[in-house]
């Protein structure tokens, strides 16, 4: 078996995620100074300048990446078949699913009054969401959640720098409470 096509194969599916040499070394079930010489022998495969690929080591992990030099042709591709810009109807559903994860498309239709499985689909085909899991309701649904290209893409570090909602039940009590207050004026 050619372990070297195998540890292409293992970099395309880890994806964005990347991988180890710890873990590649233990799914190829070789050592881990084998691994560092199959990727040596593979990113100088990828050095062709007939290659769009190559192999980076980011975060901690080896992943494939595409060329710096190609930079201006990907960047078409993406703003050329995505529209940049979100509808308020997909804005919505970030928002309710951001705030609420892990959620089913049922709850969000609920919280919205509207169905929204066209646009969780369309969330999910460009990145912004995800399926998490299984609900343990009768019929399993998904439960969907927001990705890291959801952060990326509103500029935000965490989950934390969403801007924080008011309870409007509580701000509309905390008023009432201002008038009824324990201290009265004497007349």
């Amino acid at each position: 078996m050619n372990l070297k096509a195998v540890l292409e194969g293992i970099l395309f599916i880890v994806g964005d995620e990347g991988t180890t040499i710890k873990e590649m070394s233990k799914v190829l079930e070789v050592s881990e100074e084998e691994v560092k010489s199959l990727l040596l022998e593979l990113k100088k495969d990828y050095e062709n300048t007939d290659r769009g690929l190559r192999i980076s080591y980011l975060g901690n992990a080896f992943k494939l990446t595409t060329k710096e030099e190609h930079k201006e042709f990907y960047e078409k591709l993406v703003t050329d078949n995505k529209t940049t810009n979100l509808s308020n109807a997909a804005l919505e559903v970030l928002a309710v699913i951001a705030y609420n994860e892990p959620i089913t498309r049922l709850k969000i239709d609920e919280i919205r009054g509207v169905n929204s499985s066209q646009i969780v689909k369309r969330l999910v085909a460009r990145g912004f969401v995800k399926v998490c899991g299984k609900d343990e309701t009768i019929g399993r649904p998904n439960l969907y959640k927001t990705t890291n290209d959801f952060l990326d893409y509103f500029g935000l570090s965490s989950k934390e720098d969403l801007p924080k909602i008011i309870n409007e039940e509580k701000v509309e009590n905390e008023v009432g409470d201002l008038y009824d207050s324990t201290y009265k004026e004497e007349y």
